[in-house]
C-alpha cells in the first residue's frame, strides 16, 4: 500500500500538482534535500511549489523502490528541462498513511 502511496506521490509531483500532494502530508511533515530543508504542511507546500516554478517540465522514472514498515525508499531518475539528475527519496509515513518526511539525496 505505501508503495502505492508514494507512487502516487510521484506522479502528481509530475503533473506539478501541489494541492493533491499537500493532502498527502501530516501536518508536521519535514521536507529535506540536497538545497532547502523546511516543516510543516504550509512551508513543505510552498518550498515544492517553487521547484514547480524552477522548472519547465519533470519526468519522474521509478528505478527501484523499496518498503519496510512505514519507510518507503525509491531511487529515481529526475529529468527537468532535458537534465537527468539519480535521485534517492526516503519517504516516511505515518499510521494514517499521512507522509511525516521527505528526505530526498541526489546521487
Amino acid at each position: 500500500m505505501l508503495k502505492n502511496l508514494s507512487k502516487q506521490y510521484f506522479e502528481l509531483f509530475e503533473h506539478k500538482n501541489t494541492d493533491q500532494i499537500s493532502e498527502m502530508f501530516s501536518e508536521e511533515v519535514i521536507l529535506k534535500d540536497w538545497n532547502s530543508s523546511c516543516s510543516g504542511k504550509v512551508e513543505v507546500k510552498r518550498a515544492i511549489q517553487n521547484i514547480f516554478d524552477s522548472v519547465e517540465s519533470i519526468n519522474v522514472e521509478i528505478i527501484n523502490i523499496y518498503c519496510e514498515k512505514l519507510v518507503v525508499i525509491s531511487e529515481l531518475k529526475i529529468i527537468t528541462n532535458n537534465t537527468s539528475e539519480l535521485v534517492v527519496d526516503i519517504i516516511v509515513f505515518d499510521k494514517s498513511n499521512k507522509i511525516v518526511s521527505i528526505c530526498a539525496y541526489k546521487c
